[in-house]
């Protein structure tokens, strides 16, 4: 019987839950999630956009988007408006606190992939990043 062959969506999930264990305290000491910092980091390297568009880039499913876009307006994180022109669209856009959150946290970030680049190395994370980027854009 051959042998199996080893998982890579189990690999990339493992390998996911390494990277974070360096980033979920400093989420946790904010009061963040990490869909919350995936939409605060998004809004703040792309500027505002439609909702469909930041649920594809933040991996976030549209009914959950929802809920979590509801806290962070709640919380005066973000701002959502529906565009004059067409109504059906909504556009979503950090607000000033959103961007203080940015800032706040980004010495955290910088000082948590410091750590991983002291373990893992600069040339072999760039490889990864390329990797994975190549994996991103083939089609099933």
């Amino acid at each position: 019987m051959p042998s199996a062959r080893p998982s890579l969506t189990l690999t990339l999930l493992q390998a996911r839950e390494a990277a974070m264990a360096f980033f979920r305290p400093s989420l946790n000491q904010h009061g963040l999630t990490e869909q919350q910092w995936r939409i605060i980091r998004i809004l703040r390297q792309c500027g505002e956009m439609e909702i469909h568009q930041l649920a594809s880039q933040a991996c976030i499913l549209k009914p959950s988007m929802t809920g979590v876009l509801s806290r962070m307006e709640r919380d005066g994180v973000v701002r959502r408006w529906r565009s004059p022109q067409d109504q059906r669209r909504v556009y979503v856009g950090l607000t000033e606190r959103g961007q203080q959150c940015f800032v706040s946290m980004s010495e955290d970030m910088e000082r948590n992939y410091q750590r991983i680049l002291e373990q893992f190395g600069a040339e072999k994370l760039d490889q990864l990043l390329a990797l994975l980027d190549d994996l991103k854009q083939i089609k099933p």
